[in-house]
């Protein structure tokens, strides 16, 4: 593959092998496969306008598929790349942004590509790629029934796929990838984008997609949450838990930033 996804390959990457299961009319694939190498990074590089992240998983794949309609929605890196601002606008504005652009021109040799102004924390709101034709997610007030997901339900498929990372010239962190575990009745895929800048600020915006089996019910739910590195450093501080490790593990951390957005949306298959 090509590192590239746009919507016309994406049934192709798709349709790759990859870990799949088919169960109550849905088709789930995940594919994990190396770190992109330069010719597939300078295409992307290219086609994005910006230089992509240090450890780019192009041709990985985070995908749910309802066979009898022909809806799907797919995860990849490249669709979420291009939801990053390339207007340098969302620059997080650190004495250290000099210094990642010189490792980005020193790390991909050969390719010529001028690193533009962007945000080169690679933050992104990307809610997966939806099918161009209907029928698809609508706005809804219906929440996910978390309550479902905290039965102890056997799980018959689980996969975590890495989209993106970057470590920000030693800096932090920047990350995107993709859970899914499916149970007999229900399943759920969470794509969560993870950002610690030191000394700045953290970052986490979490995309969850459940389906009930039974019903064809799809409700896809984005929360972004953020605070400042030291409001939330007092905050570990003052629960006594060890800080470094902490502020490591976003699992830890989701509950202690506040929301800054959220939406809902809703689907019934046929």
């Amino acid at each position: 593959m090509n590192g590239l996804s746009e919507p016309n390959t994406q049934s192709l990457l798709r349709d790759e092998p990859g870990n799949v299961i088919t169960h109550r009319g849905f088709k789930i694939t995940t594919k994990k496969l190396p770190i992109l190498k330069a010719e597939p990074i300078e295409r992307m590089t290219s086609a994005l306008g910006i230089a992509p992240p240090e450890m780019i998983f192009g041709d990985n794949l985070a995908s749910i598929e309802h066979l009898a309609s022909g809806w799907s929605i797919d995860f990849t890196a490249f669709h979420a790349l291009k939801k990053v601002d390339k207007t340098g606008t969302s620059m997080l504005q650190v004495a250290h942004s000099k210094e990642w652009q010189s490792t980005r021109e020193k790390k991909h040799e050969g390719i010529t590509e001028v690193v533009k102004p962007f945000d080169w924390s690679y933050s992104t709101d990307y809610k997966g790629t939806e099918q161009p034709i209907p029928p698809h997610l609508e706005p809804s007030d219906t929440p996910i029934p978390i309550e479902l997901l905290k039965r102890p339900d056997p799980i018959i498929f689980f996969d975590e796929v890495m989209l993106y990372e970057d470590e920000m010239a030693d800096n932090g962190i920047t990350a995107l990838s993709c859970k899914v575990r499916v149970m007999p009745s229900r399943l759920l895929l969470l794509c969560r984008f993870f950002m610690r800048l030191d000394g700045v600020m953290l970052r986490i915006r979490d995309t969850r997609v459940f389906v009930e089996f039974e019903t064809g019910e799809v409700i896809r739910e984005y929360t972004a949450r953020e605070d400042s590195y030291e409001a939330v450093r007092q905050r570990l501080a003052m629960k006594g838990r060890d800080v470094p490790a902490q502020l490591r593990d976003p699992n830890g951390l989701v509950d202690l930033l506040p929301i800054v957005d959220k939406s809902l949306e809703r689907v019934v298959l046929g």
